[in-house]
């Protein structure tokens, strides 16, 4: 197997590491991105991405000679199709999911597809994704009778996705059995988890399942965290005390849910069937409703401050990223809290050079000039800081009594 060709099409947060993960196994692996920026970046043997041990990962793949990168596909035996799946804003009150990246990914491969490759769909689809990519290729002429075509749902934590992409068991739901089998032999080669057969539709609801249950948890904390602040309770403190019974194990608030995964993927349930789907769109109505909740926080905050004060206050909005340590800022909650709150802020990421939109700062140089200071994700920087005189908002734990 080791003698396959792999053209890894995505090189974004989950393409890059699969391609440089493979690369380092003894796979020469071709890498595809519209983004002929990243592409040169990483033709240099760079990151444009933030992710830990990735850099030596792709270093070393791109100096031995076994990545490149290109703005097309090129031949291989094995595609990847590892593409970002958004969902449109259509203005109503369940997003559609959207297949664009997928089926042009599909489309660009078609002509370098022969009789015994492997075409394999990573990216987070909703049910039935495979079989629109099966129909794809069957009407741009491809003998899909003599290719294996595979679903393997990536199932990585951004921060540790090197670890994860061998660790975690890995679910491969094939078309046909004959393709299931032949797409397992390949993640064999690499995995050390377990690897899991099913169909194609099986492990896509999979996916959907995995991130819709965790969504689900984190809106019972958020709620909590909300129920507790009308009561001027700590919310840790409940949650703590909840969780030394043996059958309870509640997360812990935040200011929302965010990346590409938790925040975007339970609409593709809610969207194959609204009517049936209650609770899980309750809880993605109860994660988006959390961070309107804490921009409301934090306008209330600068008002009472304005009043006393007799003069605006400078709001230090302390993280950007959608989750602790990483620079992904898809669907963040805390990018939309700053940038929704139209008062004087000073953003904070230190995971990030420049933003489009906003203005960045040190957080030291940031924590100086502010008057309030708002938390809005728990990056190490900010865990031994100690401030005196300052207004903090919490909303992520960095002292234990988020809000």
């Amino acid at each position: 197997m080791k003698d396959k060709k792999i053209c890894v099409v995505g090189l974004g947060y989950i393409g890059l590491p699969t391609a440089a993960l493979l690369a380092n196994t003894g796979y020469e692996i071709i890498g595809v991105d519209v983004n002929s920026t990243a592409v040169d970046i990483i033709n240099q043997g760079k990151i444009h991405i933030v992710e830990p041990d990735l850099a030596n990962f792709v270093k070393s793949a791109v100096c031995s000679g076994k990545l490149k990168a290109y703005t097309q596909p090129q031949a291989a035996d094995i595609f990847m199709l590892c593409v970002p799946t958004p969902f449109y804003v259509n203005g109503g009150d369940i997003p559609e999911p959207n297949l664009e990246y997928v089926l042009a990914a599909t489309e660009a491969i078609v002509p370098y597809i022969k009789p015994g490759d492997i075409v394999i769909l990573e990216s987070t689809s909703p049910v039935g994704t495979t079989a629109q990519i099966y129909e794809t290729l069957k009407r741009a002429g491809v003998d899909v009778e003599q290719i294996f075509l595979a679903y393997c749902p990536e199932r990585v934590l951004p921060g540790k996705i090197m670890v994860e992409l061998i660790e975690n068991d890995r679910i491969v739901g094939g078309f046909n059995a004959a393709s299931t089998q032949k797409v397992k032999e390949f993640y064999q080669t690499f995995v050390r988890g377990e690897v899991l057969e099913t169909d194609s539709n099986t492990a896509e609801m999979s996916k959907l399942v995995e991130n819709s249950y965790r969504d689900v948890n984190i809106a019972f904390a958020n709620e909590l965290s909300i129920l507790s602040d009308v009561h001027n309770i700590n919310v840790h403190e409940v949650i703590k005390l909840a969780n030394r019974h043996p059958r309870v194990n509640i997360l812990q608030p935040s200011c929302g849910v965010g990346g590409h995964c938790i925040a975007v993927d339970p609409w593709f349930l809610v969207a194959s069937d609204p009517k049936q789907a209650k609770l899980i769109k309750t809880a993605r109505e109860v994660n988006d409703y959390k961070a309107d909740w804490v921009i409301e926080k934090i306008k209330s905050t600068a008002l009472a401050f304005e009043l006393e004060q007799n003069k605006k206050p400078k709001i230090a909005c302390m993280g950007l990223a959608f989750k602790p340590d990483i620079d992904d800022l898809r669907e963040s909650p805390a990018l939309y809290i700053a940038k929704s709150l139209q008062l004087d802020i000073l953003a904070v990421e230190p995971n990030i050079k420049h933003h489009d939109k906003l203005k960045l700062y040190n957080y030291k140089e940031a924590i100086e000039q502010a008057d309030i200071i708002v938390f809005l994700v728990k990056h190490r920087e900010f865990l031994a800081l100690e401030i005196q005189d300052k207004i903090v908002l919490d909303f992520c734990g960095i002292f234990n009594n988020a809000i």
